[in-house]
């Protein structure tokens, strides 16, 4: 299956905590081989439930055996069950496509200053053993992280000074002034019942096998094959979860997603109206947009540091055929200002014309291209010295969306006479390049955090910028602009949203001015529902939350799904 390659949906962390840069995993081809060669034959691709699977109960495509299942379902470790973010959960639930908080474990939070947070917690709330939850759970929480620095996969600490547990607050004092950095805290840390916890000889490699937390569903059966998780019937907010049990395979082939009857997979899918739409059981997508797909220039080599040749390459793509290279048509073409559209319309700089959408325009772009020296002769593109701009594009083998939407741009500034190689190194090595700088032009994914400061403190703050052949572990273009600096600096200790919204728009134009990434096509976020036992799953009628499987935003849906045959 494959997760939108979106940037991290985390603020900064710490390296040795990141995941790789694109939470993904590698697009299987099995249904698209599957459909391609059905459909040649003209053999319709049919879902076929299992008839043993209850109405009340869904089957889910959202976690993966390596192939099987290991028994972790401590929230604090990288490779923890994805349900155990059905079992722990946040004090706010962020949603990332339209930057939405929800209150949760927390009724909601004040910022008297910068750099003081108070959460109001809930009350009202118990663990799935019954005992009763409190702000000294949170507490509780945010010391075990500060102990066990390898727990703390956000880098809360790197923000936390101190903080102070009340009857039925928790205050934070930060490190520093640092508005956005509530938001952070609150949606990313799983808080976890100190009655349990306090107990644990080494939280840092137990695995938590019988969990214990407050959310929707505790833990029913377990196998290395398949586990199931079943309603949490003293839910604090019981009445809104509708599925009483949830069935999680180890293996969740696009093949088995298509004809096995699931609920929910989030997944993306070749030909998604013939291949799942057209395979019955009331099956339905939506395809909103969860990051940016980007090219990252690097901005330490000559002559991409030069303005002029960005926006020369930039104003020389159609960004169309590029993304339905790629994503088949089914994502729009990416504005240059770092947001998310229309999710994030809100936001958007209303003095960036065709929000942000640079068109293309050969005649335009050789004008930016002659500003930095380059003219055209003999179908290529060249310097005062005749030598050819010439240049490398780094994508991950595997990745086989992004190798098509490289190609096509390969194709179009080719045309107007630029040198392009392509080059797919694995995984591991593309990332090391990446963080390293060690490349040319690389492709990979920005924004789409939910957080509008993150998403441009990421990509543009000097902060993050390392010497070439060191690590970084944002802004991999390795960007660097004192005024920019500033920008970001005034918006972090900035309590006042007109404000906040103001220094956002000067952000864009940066992006859209500078060009620091050439934005192309927005990444998909995949997801694939079934009417046929449970409605109410966000759509763009209804974009209430994000169709992702992981992390916290689940939530949100788990408590919005009605039965089918309830009245």
């Amino acid at each position: 299956m494959q997760p939108t390659r979106s940037r991290p949906r985390s603020g900064p962390l710490r390296p040795q905590a990141r995941r790789s840069l694109a939470r993904r995993t590698l697009a299987g081809v099995a249904l698209a081989v599957a459909a391609s060669t059905l459909a040649a034959c003209s053999i319709q691709i049919q879902s076929a439930p299992d008839p043993s699977i209850p109405d009340d109960t869904m089957l889910v495509a959202a976690d993966n055996g390596s192939p099987l299942f290991e028994k972790n379902f401590n929230p604090f470790m990288i490779n923890k069950r994805v349900a155990a973010f059905y079992m722990y959960e946040p004090l706010i639930v962020l949603d990332n496509l339209n930057a939405e908080e929800h209150p949760w474990l927390s009724t909601g939070y004040t910022q008297p200053d910068p750099s003081t947070i108070v959460f109001a917690i809930r009350d009202g709330v118990t663990w799935s053993d019954g005992e009763d939850f409190t702000a000294a759970d949170v507490g509780f929480t945010f010391q075990l992280l500060k102990d066990n620095p390898s727990l703390d996969l956000q880098g809360i600490w790197s923000y936390i000074d101190t903080f102070e547990v009340g009857t039925d607050t928790v205050t934070v004092h930060l490190t520093a002034p640092d508005v956005p950095a509530a938001q952070l805290i609150a949606s990313t840390t799983l808080i976890v019942p100190e009655h349990i916890w306090a107990d644990v000889e080494d939280p840092t490699t137990w695995r938590n096998p019988e969990p214990v937390g407050t959310g929707p569903y505790t833990l029913g059966n377990f196998a290395p094959q398949q586990y199931t998780v079943d309603k949490n019937q003293d839910y604090w907010q019981a009445d809104t979860v509708a599925a009483e049990h949830l069935i999680l395979p180890a293996t969740n082939t696009q093949l088995d997603v298509a004809t096995k009857g699931y609920d929910w997979a989030y997944s993306f899918i070749s030909d998604v109206d013939g291949a799942w739409v057209d395979a019955g059981n009331q099956n339905t997508y939506w395809f909103p947009p969860g990051g940016t797909i980007a090219l990252f220039p690097n901005l330490t080599k000559a002559p991409f540091n030069d303005v002029n040749v960005r926006q020369g390459l930039s104003t020389a793509l159609d960004r169309g055929m590029v993304g339905d290279a790629a994503a088949e048509g089914y994502m729009d073409p990416a504005g240059q200002t770092n947001i998310l559209l229309p999710n994030q319309a809100d936001v958007l700089n209303p003095e960036i014309p065709d929000s942000g959408l640079i068109t293309q325009d050969t005649a335009k772009a050789l004008e930016y291209f002659a500003a930095a020296g380059y003219t055209q002769q003999g179908g290529k593109l060249v310097d005062a010295s005749g030598t050819q701009l010439s240049l490398t594009i780094t994508t991950a083998a595997g990745y086989n969306d992004w190798l098509k939407g490289v190609q096509e741009v390969q194709k179009q500034w080719g045309a107007i006479g630029v040198d392009v190689k392509v080059e797919s190194p694995q995984p591991a090595a593309y990332t090391l390049a990446l963080r390293n700088g060690e490349y040319d032009f690389a492709m990979g994914a920005t924004g789409g955090t939910g957080n509008t400061f993150r998403d441009f403190n990421n990509l543009l703050s000097s902060e993050w910028v390392k010497p070439v052949g060191e690590e970084a572990s944002n802004n991999f273009e390795r960007f660097s602009d004192p005024a920019v600096d500033e920008i970001l600096a005034d918006y972090k200790v900035a309590l006042d949203p007109e404000e906040q919204a103001d220094l956002a728009n000067q952000l864009q134009q940066v992006v859209y001015d500078q060009i620091p990434s050439i934005s192309l096509y927005y990444g998909g976020s995949w997801g694939l529902f079934s009417n046929a036992k449970f409605t109410g799953w966000p759509s763009a009628d209804d974009p209430y939350a994000s169709p992702k499987t992981y992390e916290s935003t689940p939530l949100l849906v788990l408590t919005n799904l009605k039965k089918v045959n309830d009245d």
